[in-house]
């Protein structure tokens, strides 16, 4: 029996659903294939993803592939409940509801295990950590799987160096056509347009520090920069260092930055990046927030102990007051923001996203693998999604004439 919260918001989903369709060409064009050729005829999929839009209708897309299909959340905040209703009536079996404490979340993680899939979708690497820890009985039947973000990845290849992944895994999220779109223009849009639309304050005219210049990194400070604030970047990698300063940023240490910044977004997939000593020193009225996976980049036991007073100041927005009188806003509990105040990332962006999803899945159908580590996405695939986004977008490639490639050694 699904786990939702009321299937009357079901019309609502489906209005979600049906819109981001239009603007997916690249995973309706996969959709039309898997109809025909059913490459995950009885087989069971389970899903732990942000349970969206984009989301739910990769999850049809597979369906329609032959697979049974189970999902559920990979944040607690990012679940939109009407879609998981729309998702529930298209037959796909969700375990999800928005706002779910740490107890109930985890539940319905193992609630979706339960199927003993063939396949799966990590977003971040919960289903990983149940499956090598109390429930790795529900991996009996498992090929392998795909992981979709940067801090997913990093659990799994902490796994594959220590010897201790037990399954084949698809690195989607280092595929080119997700990360440098993906990563850098979804990021970095949706995550604007989540503070804005959270705070309705300007970004011209402040002084905005980016933890973390990875390709989340660029595109959150591309996109302040566009749109008038002064950016600084923080780093622990030289080289990415250099790249933000040559890229117009100024680049500082986080204590030195603490003074200065009027907004703060987080992007490293690290812990304890802004702590106390930052919080101690921060102007009155900052507004905080992160965009990694996880909500440990912002300390909020630390901002805890240090308020005398904190109270929801707006849906999305808890004010923090210091014993000063100053006030620390820390936005959507220190969770991706995003996604826990936002819609996630565009559609045509998840378009490419979902499209490696897709296609990584059917690969590890078709070609089982029997070494548990992580693979890199085929370059094959990379390429067939990007010609099938570059033609729907009616753009064309210039081809090599037979002398060229002589030349080129082709």
């Amino acid at each position: 029996m699904n786990q939702i919260k009321d299937i009357k918001l079901a019309p609502s989903g489906h209005a979600k659903i049906n819109w981001v369709k239009d603007y997916m060409p690249t995973l309706s064009a996969i959709e039309k294939d898997f109809i025909k050729t059913k490459p995950f005829a009885g087989m069971k999929i389970a899903m732990s993803i942000h349970l969206e839009a984009k989301t739910a209708y990769l999850a049809t897309v597979l369906k329609n592939g032959g697979a049974d299909v189970y999902a559920t959340g990979c944040n607690p905040l990012s679940t939109q409940d009407d879609v998981a209703a729309a998702l529930s009536e298209y037959g796909v079996h969700v375990y999800a509801v928005h706002g779910d404490n740490e107890e109930n979340y985890t539940a319905r993680l193992k609630k979706t295990l339960s199927c003993k899939p063939d396949l799966m979708i990590d977003d971040g690497g919960d289903f990983i950590a149940l499956l090598h820890a109390e429930d790795k009985d529900l991996g009996v039947n498992l090929i392998g799987g795909c992981e979709e973000t940067t801090t997913g990845i990093h659990r799994l290849r902490q796994r594959e160096r220590a010897g201790t992944l037990l399954y084949p895994m698809i690195d989607v999220n280092d595929a080119d056509c997700k990360h440098l779109f993906d990563n850098r223009y979804g990021t970095g849009q949706s995550t604007l347009d989540a503070i804005m639309h959270t705070t309705n304050l300007i970004i011209a005219g402040k002084t905005a520090v980016v933890a973390g210049y990875g390709w989340c990194g660029k595109g959150i400070a591309m996109r302040l920069k566009g749109m008038g604030a002064r950016v600084i970047v923080t780093e622990i990698d030289p080289v990415k260092a250099l790249e933000a300063a040559m890229d117009g940023f100024s680049v500082m240490k986080m204590d030195d930055a603490a003074f200065l910044g009027d907004l703060f977004i987080t992007a490293t997939g690290c812990s304890d990046v802004i702590t106390r000593k930052h919080f101690e020193v921060m102007k009155d009225g900052v507004l905080l927030s992160n965009s990694g996976h996880f909500d440990v980049e912002i300390n909020k036991k630390d901002l805890l102990e240090l308020c005398v007073s904190h109270e929801e100041r707006k849906p999305c927005i808890e004010g923090f007051t210091m014993a000063d009188g100053r006030k620390l806003n820390l936005l959507a509990e220190g969770r991706l923001v995003n996604l826990a105040a936002g819609n996630g990332h565009p559609a045509e962006i998840m378009d490419m996203s979902f499209a490696i999803q897709a296609k990584g899945l059917e690969y590890l159908a078709k070609n089982p693998k029997k070494e548990p580590k992580l693979y890199a996405v085929p370059a094959e695939i990379d390429k067939e999604v990007a010609n099938v986004k570059l033609a729907s977008m009616g753009l064309a490639l210039d081809v090599l004439t037979d002398e060229q490639k002589e030349y080129l050694g082709v």
